[in-house]
């Protein structure tokens, strides 16, 4: 029985009745549904982790292994959970992988945060202690890496292939490490040597085949077929390609009319004219020497009727319609071209050149492919093969991961040990800091050193090793000084993880360490949710 509260006649005017139990409750619910979301994904790290399958409300269904695709597809409700799938958006963007690992930290973090409130710390003094942490242990992490340099191939393929050893399509890294490595490498710009924009590798999807059959293609590829209206050329060597904005078809008013002929001969000379006007703008395109067209889909009428295509066909133009206007500005960057916006505007010089454009038959349907270009810009196209659309898909998000850990290293060329490694070495070297800080700042150090080893602890348990039992070996080999020794999850034992080529650039775990303390110092703050109708 709680002790009747007992009414003492108030003592001053500054000591008011302060109501404190609601915050209290605010931020426990915060913390609770935060630990709800990470627990979800947590089960999905590691190489050994498992897979989610995500059924929408449309039937689509999409099995993922990727922290930042399973929570975008979660609806999530509460504000302080709706936090953590930011942050996963978050080191998406900036590290592009680790989107598991940087949830998992952030939900082990609110759990220590949970014991450190209960202890009566004020939140703001943890919140100041787990900033201190996190700068300390960025550069415990900093003293751990390695550099590397972008002409050593091998290290750059194993930590492509570590990316991709957690997902799906793991038995396919030896194939597509290298792909992502030679894709992001042939992008990179000498005049900017540390920056790489994803756009300019381009991944296109095909059906059919097993994923196997993807390759990296030195050109350009459309999932599309070549308009075969009226017989025109499915093959085109020496091409000149003309990327046009255009309509290459009758001109239309500019206001909904209709036109009564009455007359046969008016209507004669109404399809007269129509014809000359598309033989003007063929035999303009004709003689500047162009014989592959890329036609730009347009919305206001159809870009060619079949009568142009009779006309383009006879003059020997492969035609190749319907391109997607968000595609033109990577087809001009490759072809090393200009869009054209009109007829009159037909130059030599606007012109890309390559030595061969052709259709070839693929899995259930035909791709044109360009190859041979001319002072080729900067860009890779990969094509992706698989035997449904869920690996296809898969393949392509686990692709997209391993094209972003090259670029990490791209921007930052420092390799860091896996396998849980850092994590220990972290904990133990911020443990042992704690023991120096005085006061609740120690306190709070100890309890963040303590929170890192859930990502050991996870790696083990998803690989049905004995966590307990792995992560105080672990510590024993950290505190001996093996600071490599990590969790082989294929030997099921502990091993140097560097010899074993488990490596992850170093921008991936020092974004997970500071988007992770960000986002819990933010959740801590909180102490009232007001909804605003």
């Amino acid at each position: 029985m709680a002790a009747p509260a007992i009414s003492r006649p108030r003592s001053s005017k500054t000591d008011s009745y302060v109501d404190n139990k609601r915050k209290e409750d605010i931020r426990h619910a915060n913390i609770v549904a935060a630990r709800a979301v990470a627990d979800a994904v947590r089960t999905s790290l590691g190489p050994k982790g498992m897979d989610k399958m995500i059924s929408a409300a449309n039937g689509e269904v999409i099995i993922t292994n990727d922290g930042a695709t399973i929570l975008n597809k979660m609806e999530v409700l509460q504000p302080a959970a709706k936090m953590l799938v930011e942050l996963s958006k978050a080191q998406d963007a900036a590290a592009g992988d680790g989107t598991t690992t940087v949830v998992v930290i952030a939900g082990a973090l609110l759990k220590q945060c949970l014991s450190l409130l209960s202890s009566g710390i004020h939140p703001t003094v943890i919140s100041d202690s787990l900033h201190k942490a996190s700068i300390k242990a960025i550069d415990v992490l900093t003293a751990m890496a390695v550099p590397v340099e972008l002409s050593d191939g091998e290290s750059l393929i194993k930590s492509a292939s570590t990316s991709l050893n957690s997902k799906v399509v793991s038995q396919y890294s030896t194939l597509l490490a290298p792909l992502a490595v030679d894709a992001v490498l042939s992008v990179v710009d000498p005049a900017k040597p540390d920056l790489v924009d994803l756009r300019d590798v381009r991944i296109v999807k095909k059906l059919g085949g097993t994923v196997d059959d993807t390759e990296m293609v030195k050109g350009l590829v459309f999932d599309k077929k070549v308009s075969h209206a009226a017989g025109g050329p499915t093959r085109v060597e020496n091409a000149k390609i003309a990327v046009i904005q255009f309509q290459i078809s009758p001109p239309k008013t500019d206001i909904e009319q209709s036109i009564v002929v009455s007359d046969y001969t008016q209507m004669d000379r109404i399809l007269k004219e129509e014809r000359n006007y598309i033989l003007g703008m063929i035999k303009k395109i004709k003689a500047s020497g162009c014989n592959v067209l890329l036609i730009q889909k347009s919305i206001l009428r159809d870009a060619v009727t079949d009568l142009s295509l009779h006309y383009l066909a006879k003059a020997k133009i492969l035609v190749l319609k319907d391109v997607e206007r968000d595609e033109i500005e990577f087809i001009t960057k490759t072809l090393n071209c200009l869009p054209i916006a009109n007829i009159e505007h037909f130059r030599d010089e606007k012109l890309g050149y390559a030595n061969l454009v052709e259709e070839v038959p693929l899995g259930d349907g035909k791709i044109v492919k360009i190859t041979g270009i001319k002072n080729m810009g900067r860009t890779s196209t990969v094509l992706v093969r698989g035997s449904n659309q869920l690996v296809i898909d898969e393949a392509e998000r686990s692709l997209h991961d391993a094209l972003c850990v090259v670029r990490c290293l791209v921007n930052k060329r420092f390799l860091i040990a896996g396998g849980g490694a850092p994590e220990i070495e972290l904990s133990r070297q911020l443990g042992a800091w704690a023991k120096v800080l005085h006061g609740m700042e120690g306190y709070c150090v100890k309890s963040f050193a303590e929170a890192l080893e859930v990502i050991p602890y996870t790696l083990a348990e998803n690989a049905g090793l004995n966590p307990i039992a792995i992560v105080t070996e672990l510590r024993n080999r950290h505190a001996q000084g093996e600071i490599n020794a990590g969790i082989n999850v294929r030997k099921g034992q502990i091993t140097n993880i560097l010899e074993e080529n488990v490596v992850q650039p170093l921008l991936v775990s020092t974004s997970a360490i500071t988007l992770a303390t960000e986002c819990v110092r933010m959740i801590l703050k909180i102490d009232d949710i007001v909804t605003v109708r």
